[in-house]
């Protein structure tokens, strides 16, 4: 299968968001657990806004020009001792080779531009390609401290 690759653009936040919805119907058959784990969601409207205007996320079309992926990106700065790093957000596909394909992507544009290196938000985005880019555990092992009151 031919992968296509395009950065993202505010006017793809419609068909990302269809993407994701179907993503969590695969994942919650029931529409209550679905709504509730949509609130949760790392691809919301307003973090696609957010990462549509930095030019760092990639969607992933297959031949007939389908939207079948996408990663969430962003660099930092200054953070854990490191220049220059990319913030991997969120990452959704519906095969192992859209997956396998944006990790590629994002890992590719990180050496292109002498980042120092990718930090992904959960260890299963690399379940796959582990051996193939020798990925280490994040040394750093933070702590959450939310800063408002929850319920």
């Amino acid at each position: 299968m031919s992968l296509l690759c395009k950065i993202i653009q505010p006017e793809d936040i419609d068909s990302l968001l269809q993407l994701e919805e179907l993503k969590l119907t695969e994942s919650y058959l029931n529409e209550e657990e679905r709504l509730f784990a949509s609130w949760n969601s790392r691809a919301r409207k307003e973090s696609l806004e957010h990462y549509a205007k930095l030019g760092w996320s990639f969607k992933v079309l297959n031949q007939e020009e389908k939207l079948v992926g996408f990663i969430l990106a962003q660099p930092l700065l200054f953070f854990a001792g490191h220049t220059q790093s990319l913030w991997v957000e969120h990452l959704c596909s519906f095969s192992v080779e859209a997956h396998e394909f944006l990790i590629d992507v994002i890992y590719r544009l990180a050496r292109e531009k002498h980042l120092q290196g990718v930090y992904f938000s959960k260890a299963e985005f690399l379940e796959n390609v582990k051996v193939a880019f020798k990925s280490e555990l994040w040394g750093e092992s933070p702590s959450f401290v939310p800063t408002v009151r929850r319920q």
